[in-house]
């Protein structure tokens, strides 16, 4: 038994928003109870008990589109990079490093995103992964490190051409095999999905191919119309919009997960309403990249299950909240939008997301539902409650804030120390693999 308590409770569920002195009390990996502080600490009194000590306990962070492999691009210069657009920054870069990845440098990439995931209070991950250099076996490498850390995973391997129709069999066997083991797996902490670079990477070929293999409990995870060349090459290859091919192919539906989604209109925006296909908008991704910005505010207005993610830019979530509400004001010119899109996005709709994939209910603080929990280090300034908290997260919040992570009713953080690795060998074991990767790279 585990209770975290005295501190201001923040449940996201409507029927008990706010607690100002609460607790939470867990066993294995659910909630069994939620109430005032000293209720629950005398109920539970013969379990640990973690004293928040004021500050605010609240659901743990998802993350529905992230990275891993980026991990070791932090200060690597590539010599002779100089994009001109954003086909140069994935050719010139992100292709280039995941290329040479070595097994090792897989493993340690993930073990370095999910380490600061869980500094920044984030228990779910959904990854996008991509090493053509060593694809078979990939996916089980970062689930293994996953499993180390006590991080929930729904993982994927990104299909694509660029590198041949070898490489790219290989990727969609990784894909297959890989959700064949997710889905035989009882622990909730890990699922698979069928994932895709982008439309404007894979032929018809690898297409048929990819749902050949596929079981039909999972959908895809795909970028899509990151860039405007990706719509130019669908139009000007197969004369129709991504979307419609997408529809065509049989990939949009509730199980499936389109990134991005920045040169899209409202033709495509109904087939994803229609088929119920889920979204995940990264922000500072878009922005570095001089992409654009995706009509993002007008996805959530239509009802479609838009979530946030950070493409690897951050594993900070609140981070990605608060370029996302500044992004949509200033490309609106609207001071009003994204006060309560983008926190839905978060909030709400990114357990729904991972609620697809897994099945204890994630994002919320109630009986029954995961033991995903952390405690922010906040003294608030002004006051608050279960209506305001957002305004204290975007203005008052950094995810460097979290003292505390519980992940399925494991404590994986606690006083900022991560209780699950030793961190400084871990990084130390980074550096020399980055040092490797990067040698690898500039010869």
């Amino acid at each position: 038994m585990l209770v975290v308590g005295n501190g201001k409770l923040i449940t996201r569920d409507d029927g008990m928003p706010f607690i100002e002195k609460g607790a939470v009390a867990m066993e294995g990996s659910r909630i069994v109870a939620l109430g005032p502080d000293e209720e629950i600490r005398k109920k539970y009194s013969g379990g640990e008990y973690i004293d928040a000590k004021g500050g605010v306990i609240m659901p743990a962070f998802i993350n529905t589109h992230e990275h891993i492999y980026s991990a070791m691009a932090r200060g690597l210069s590539i010599r002779g990079y100089n994009p001109k657009g954003f086909l140069d920054i994935l050719d010139g870069q992100w292709w280039t490093i995941d290329r040479k990845l070595t097994p090792e440098q897989i493993r340690y990439s993930a073990m370095d995103t999910m380490i600061s995931c869980i500094r920044n209070g984030v228990t779910t991950i959904f990854d996008h992964h991509a090493s053509f250099g060593n694809i078979k076996g990939s996916l089980f490498t970062i689930a293994e490190a996953a499993k180390e850390l006590g991080v929930r995973v729904c993982l994927c391997y990104e299909v694509s051409d660029r590198d041949g129709m070898d490489k790219a069999k290989e990727a969609v066997m990784e894909n297959a095999e890989f959700i064949r083991y997710a889905l035989k797996d009882d622990t909730d902490m890990v699922a698979g999905m069928m994932g895709m670079h982008a439309q404007f990477t894979i032929s018809d070929a690898t297409m048929e191919l990819a749902a050949a293999n596929k079981p039909e409990e999972v959908g895809y995870h795909i970028h899509v119309a990151e860039g405007i060349e990706d719509l130019h090459d669908c139009l000007k290859k197969y004369g129709k919009r991504i979307v419609d091919r997408l529809m065509d192919w049989n990939i949009l539906g509730e199980k499936t997960l389109l990134g991005h989604c920045i040169y899209i209109n409202p033709h495509e925006m109904d087939l994803i309403k229609d088929t119920n296909t889920m979204v995940v908008h990264n922000p500072e991704s878009n922005m570095g990249n001089a992409c654009g910005c995706p009509p993002t505010m007008e996805l959530v207005r239509r009802g479609i299950l838009t979530g946030l993610g950070t493409d690897g830019y951050t594993h900070d979530m609140t981070e990605s909240y608060k370029v996302a509400n500044v992004l949509h004001k200033h490309h609106l010119c609207d001071a009003n939008a994204a006060w309560g899109e983008v926190p839905q996005m978060l909030f709400k709709n990114n357990a729904a997301i991972a609620n697809r994939y897994f099945k204890r209910e994630l994002g919320v603080l109630k009986e029954g539902a995961a033991a995903d929990v952390i405690v922010v280090e906040y003294d608030p300034p002004t006051f608050l409650d279960g209506g305001n908290i957002n305004g204290h997260i975007l203005f008052g919040m950094t995810g460097r804030d979290v003292v505390t992570t519980i992940g399925n009713g494991k404590v994986l953080m606690r006083d900022r120390e991560v209780m699950v690795a030793d961190t400084e060998k871990v990084m130390a074991e980074c550096r020399v693999e980055a040092g490797k990767l990067w040698r690898s790279i500039n010869g």
